[in-house]
């Protein structure tokens, strides 16, 4: 089994995913940062005061698919556009498109999994935002929000209003910063990515593809909400599980089991319920996670049923 030419075609494996998730984090990291330059969180809070619920609920799952903030930046987000007085559906939205509808999340989808998937995830998962920011809203779910100010997260320290110059000058400056942010961002995640590309090398060589198959195949109805429950506890970095979803769909696990996993742990990670608790009672917190499971789940099944 671990002979020297598995192990020399494992080692290209390893460098041919690490080479792609270095050139698509670096580009989508660029033009995550240049984005939120571009629209800075003071500029959400604005968007999301419109009356219209309907439009409303569309604009915050828009702008939480577009805005690629981490949880510990959402959540304050989230806080402000409650003070600011924006309606309790646009906010909803936003919080469920924010962490599993993103530029990252959709560049990463389209290398590994190409477009029918990617288009069938933007549009399931955007759907079901709108819909579930609307049902909330009408529940009464508003009176769940705790009166409290929550702190920290990334500061609009540099914003497209905040530069000086001419028009030239401050895109000279947003590149700069953004390509700054970039290669920091890198550094930062680098350990997740190698990770990621060794794991998956290990499994596309030495893991048998019927045990897979068996496993987690698309025979199994039970594995798609299995995968769902087992990400949601988990902290799961995109960036480390998609390079590893795309070798174990190619060894047989159902796209829907892996999607549901994906989606699980980068929806309701213990890191943002945790910041959720803080700002939620109870009722809402365990309604959200009730939420993320069931995107996951749903969006596994039709995974499983057109890819």
């Amino acid at each position: 089994m671990f002979t020297s030419e598995t192990l020399i075609h494992a080692g290209q494996t390893f460098l041919m995913l690490f080479g792609e998730l270095f050139g698509l984090f670096i580009g989508i990291s660029f033009l995550v940062a240049l984005l939120q330059i571009y629209v800075s969180q003071e500029r959400i809070k604005k968007i999301l005061t419109t009356p219209r619920k309907g439009l409303n609920s569309v604009l915050g799952a828009l702008l939480g698919a577009v805005t690629p903030f981490c949880s510990c930046s959402t959540i304050p987000v989230l806080v402000g556009l409650f003070k600011s007085g924006a309606p309790f559906c646009g906010a909803i939205s936003f919080l469920l498109t924010s962490p599993i509808l993103n530029p990252a999340i959709i560049t990463l989808m389209l290398a590994f999994f190409g477009v029918k998937a990617t288009i069938i995830y933007m549009a399931f998962t955007f759907i079901f935002a709108v819909v579930m920011g609307l049902i909330l809203d009408a529940a009464g779910f508003e009176k769940e929000i705790k009166n409290v100010s929550v702190r920290g997260g990334h500061q609009d320290a540099v914003s497209w209003e905040t530069m000086q110059g001419t028009f030239w000058q401050k895109q000279l400056q947003a590149f700069k910063i953004s390509i700054k942010d970039a290669f920091g961002l890198f550094k930062g995640v680098v350990l997740y990515l190698l990770l990621g590309a060794g794991i998956g090398a290990f499994i596309y060589e030495f893991v048998p593809t019927d045990l897979l198959a068996n496993f987690a195949g698309a025979g199994n109805l039970w594995a798609v909400p299995l995968a769902a429950v087992v990400g949601i506890p988990m902290y799961i970095r995109t960036e480390t599980m998609i390079p590893i979803a795309s070798i174990l769909i190619s060894k047989g696990v159902a796209p829907g089991v892996m999607i549901a996993l994906i989606l699980g742990g980068a929806g309701a990670s213990i890191p943002e319920v945790s910041l959720l608790g803080s700002i939620f009672k109870k009722k809402m917190v365990i309604t959200f996670v009730l939420c993320i499971f069931a995107v996951a789940t749903i969006t596994g099944y039709i995974f499983n049923l057109v890819m």
